[in-house]
């Protein structure tokens, strides 16, 4: 198969289709040779369930062990995925988006629980709850996303899984293995160690996984030299460093998993310590965050077809405050604010095995979300920051209750199709707040008992609402040889805004409306009760021709089309009823209001073989480029954050134990950008990576560079650069500068 031939030309392809899904490989302990190369199937007695599933990309161990070793931030494993871009944030905590859709507007899945970011900032993302050596599998759906994968969200679903329970064959003992790991990257002095051990039977498997990463604030190309600044008797960061771009990050879990003939039950506690990470690109840093989880799956193959059932807890601890870098002498207590976030879902899902033509799957989710954000007062005495307790979301609920059906048919070799329906209801409601104080005016929040003030008119009003959401999907793929497949598609939609976008009420001056933003722009926003739940409408289609085998060469365009009604974007508040203070900053205050819009481009990707010597080995080109537009057709404006015109071509070399890459990642120019957020445009750069690896029968060397040229760039999804005192508009965070990095992995 291709993936012992060429492991990076298939992290760049788009349709795998030929490969096992981990999924299937979690609820079947006995492994099965692979069917027709458009579907996947596991055997349940003499029926089969067929798996149709929309074009999407597959990431398995061998595909994401190269991508390990370049950095600690699991949302960077996705950065070869066509259509996928990630919003810069801390140093383990990138935001994906899907086709110019990110954060919220994305399902992501972390070993099945349903994750939510409990932070104003959204600085505790889903992804950053594990570490990309704990990584097992990857599973990206960037254009229709079934019903059975995909709730709440509009932009797509990401699934990541740790590595599936294993146990040791009949009749040989007792498994004893384990894996031990260590990294060390130039730029920002970055290092980790990682473990982890298995012990198993041929019923009870325990698996135990620990890491660590740490690193300082990276540096910019040598170009980069923003002023050196002092407030009061502190002195700034000057030259070539970005500031609060530092971090640490400590995980742990523990798996222990029962099997009995078809069935097993895996119970996984993890642990999450994260003491800081700075974020360059948002005025607040993280100065906490620990996360308990609890996971219970069990899966089951019967006469009928499988059964999968989880529950799941998780509860988050979140604290901000700035980091050295944003910390004045005036105010060394800086802004104290605290989150607690509590998690609880289920799942029941059956996969039914109609006929050898028809398969119906059936399930039904459940999640209740609690959040608490309040900010302590930093004195007794009222003021700016004192007096009493700030209650940003006090008791806020979200709660989902969502039911699905879809039908699968096989009708010939040539021709499979997929419907499917969802239905989801969603109530959500939040207690009353306060400010820090009951004075009025700008360094008050008036009394939270007065209808007339901005906290009693928030307390007075019916924050109680109910969403009923509709998901519909349609697929149909043809393939009418061994060469080609074409599929298309289309997708009704919905989300409902999170608590933050619909609860967050203070107008009163820009210090508070500042900490409201999880985009990086460094603006400040305020929620609206009034919003209405997202609805997308998408039309997508794909082309894939290919050898046979589809080992050789591929290419694959996938052209799509989305249109969101009451998309939730931003406006001045005058636009949205709200009176809001006046900035001359360069940055804007904003509120979340339900408008139009639309998003369309086209994916491409593909891989040749160029030559094969049995002195110098093979050689393969592989490629990809990515466009999308998007636009809000309420006021003309363009979307924040639009990935511009980006493309990648690489050449592997495989000779041996031994696997070398060159790459060449070019961006156009962003010069599309959204008016009303005053979004910074970003100029085009090419970068030039470099990579090799080998590998024992236990042992992996990994040795890389990356920006080769230590070249100077800004991202153009970075952001605004906040990172360091004062906080001025008009730069862009700009990339990381050459860096080399080394890993080692060592299997016992």
């Amino acid at each position: 198969m291709m993936l012992a031939k060429n492991p990076i030309a298939l992290a760049v392809t788009f349709t795998l289709s030929s490969m096992w899904q981990t999924a299937i490989a979690q609820s079947n302990p006995t492994p099965e040779p692979p069917q027709a190369p458009v579907m996947k199937a596991v055997i349940v007695n003499a029926s089969a369930i067929k798996i149709v599933e929309p074009n999407n990309s597959n990431l398995d161990a061998a595909i994401l062990a190269p991508m390990r070793a370049a950095s600690s931030d699991t949302a960077r494993l996705l950065r070869d995925i066509p259509g996928l871009s990630l919003y810069g944030a801390g140093g383990v905590s990138s935001l994906p988006a899907i086709h110019g859709m990110a954060d919220d507007r994305i399902r992501i899945k972390v070993d099945g629980m349903d994750l939510i970011s409990a932070c104003a900032n959204h600085m505790n993302s889903p992804l950053s709850y594990i570490d990309p050596t704990n990584v097992g599998s990857i599973k990206v759906f960037a254009g229709i996303t079934p019903v059975s994968a995909g709730g709440d969200s509009i932009g797509g679903t990401i699934q990541v899984n740790s590595a599936a329970p294993e146990f040791a064959k009949a009749g040989e003992g007792t498994l004893l293995k384990g894996q031990a790991g260590t990294f060390y990257r130039s730029n920002g002095n970055a290092k980790g160690v990682n473990l982890s051990a298995t012990m198993a039977n041929e019923n009870l498997s325990v698996v135990y996984t620990g890491s660590t990463a740490e690193a300082g604030n990276y540096t910019a190309a040598k170009d980069f030299k923003p002023a050196a600044q002092s407030i009061g008797t502190r002195s700034f960061l000057a030259g070539d460093a970005v500031g609060s771009s530092s971090y640490k990050s400590e995980n742990q879990a523990i798996a222990v998993a029962l099997r009995h003939e078809n069935h097993v039950l895996e119970l996984k506690l993890g642990l999450q310590h994260i003491p800081y990470q700075g974020f360059p690109n948002q005025r607040m840093d993280m100065t906490g965050n620990d996360s308990e989880q609890v996971n219970l799956r069990y899966t089951g193959q019967y006469q009928w077809g499988t059964l999968e059932a989880r529950v799941y807890n998780e509860n988050t601890r979140h604290k901000m405050n700035f980091l050295e870098d944003k910390l004045t002498i005036s105010n060394p207590k800086g802004m104290p604010m605290d989150t607690e976030g509590k998690n609880t879902g289920a799942l029941l899902k059956a996969d039914i095995a109609l006929s050898a033509r028809d398969t119906l799957r059936v399930g039904s989710e459940y999640q209740r979300y609690r959040l608490d954000d309040w900010w302590d007062p930093i004195s007794a005495a009222p003021g700016m920051m004192g007096g009493g307790t700030f209650r940003n979301i006090n008791n806020g609920r979200r709660d989902r209750f969502d039911v699905f059906g879809e039908w699968e048919a096989h009708w010939n070799p040539q021709w499979q199709s997929q419907l499917g329906i969802r239905s989801s209801s969603m109530t959500m409601n939040t207690g009353n707040v306060q400010g820090y104080n009951n004075m009025a005016g700008m360094m008050g929040y008036g009394n939270p008992a007065n209808p007339a003030s901005i906290p009693g008119a928030f307390n007075a009003a019916d924050r109680k609402k109910t969403d009923h959401n509709i998901d519909l999907t349609a697929l149909a793929r043809y393939t009418p040889d061994a060469g080609r497949t074409f599929e298309a598609g289309f997708a009704r939609k919905t989300r409902s805004p999170n608590l933050y976008e619909r609860f967050a009420w203070s107008t009163n001056n820009n210090m508070v409306m500042n900490m409201i933003n999880w985009f990086g722009d460094a603006n400040g926003y305020v929620g609206n009760l009034d919003l209405k739940p997202e609805v997308a409408n998408t039309i997508s289609a794909t082309a894939s021709w290919h050898d046979a085998a589809q080992e050789k060469w591929a290419l694959n365009v996938t052209p799509y089309y989305t249109h969101v009604e009451n998309y939730i974007d931003a406006a001045s508040c005058a636009t949205a009823g709200k009176t809001c203070p006046t900035r001359t900053d360069g940055f804007v205050n904003l509120s979340f209001v339900n408008q139009t819009a639309r998003l369309y481009g086209v994916d491409v990707s593909g891989y040749i073989p160029l030559a094969k010597n049995s002195n110098y080995g093979s050689f393969t080109a592989t490629g990809m480029l990515n466009t999308v537009n998007g636009k809000n057709n309420s006021t003309g404006d363009k979307l924040y954050n639009i990935m511009p015109l980006n493309a990648k071509l690489a050449v592997v070399q495989r000779v041996g134990n031994w696997t070398n890459t060159i790459e060449g990642q070019f961006v156009d120019a962003k010069t599309n950008v959204s008016q009303v957020r005053n979004e910074l445009k970003t100029a085009g750069y090419s970068l030039l990576n470099l990579r090799t690896s080998y590998e024992w029968k236990q042992v992996r060397l990994d040795i890389g560079v990356d920006n080769a040229l230590n070249k100077l760039y800004a991202s153009p999804l970075g952001g605004a650069y906040v990172g360091q005192r004062p906080m001025t508009y008009g730069v862009p965070v700009p990339g990381m500068g050459r860096s080399l990095y080394t890993a080692l992995n060592v299997k016992f």
